[in-house]
């Protein structure tokens, strides 16, 4: 069984640069073909895709965060991140990260795993 587990500061002033780390255990070769990815949820919104790795270290991002967002990986660690720059209190959400076999994700599917989340709050 894959469980993913977000970790990171929940609190994040405006203007910085918001980093959450993604810790993977259980992964299997079934998953050597799933892309890793960064989701949030806004509070009051629906989900939000943010960007997404694969395993040969192919990164894929939203267009509308692309140019404030990269997202990284650590092999040894199993672990993936996630660099969100210039952070306004628009960027504070609950973020979450998942497993798929689909690049873009906002819901849970088959086959899918998710971290339970982690609240990220942009604010002075």
């Amino acid at each position: 069984q894959v469980q993913l587990q977000e970790s990171g500061p929940g609190l994040v002033k405006p203007s910085q640069t918001l980093s959450l780390t993604c810790t993977v255990s259980g992964g299997s070769r079934a998953t050597s073909s799933y892309y890793w990815s960064w989701i949030r949820q806004p509070p009051g919104k629906g989900p939000e895709w943010v960007g997404a790795i694969n395993n040969s270290g192919s990164t894929y991002y939203s267009p509308s965060l692309k140019s404030r967002t990269s997202i990284s990986r650590d092999t040894s660690k199993n672990q993936f991140t996630l660099q969100l720059s210039s952070v306004t209190p628009e960027d504070t959400a609950v973020y979450y990260c998942a497993a798929s076999i689909r690049v873009v994700v906002t819901t849970r599917g088959p086959g899918d795993y998710w971290g339970q989340g982690t609240q990220v709050t942009v604010s002075s």
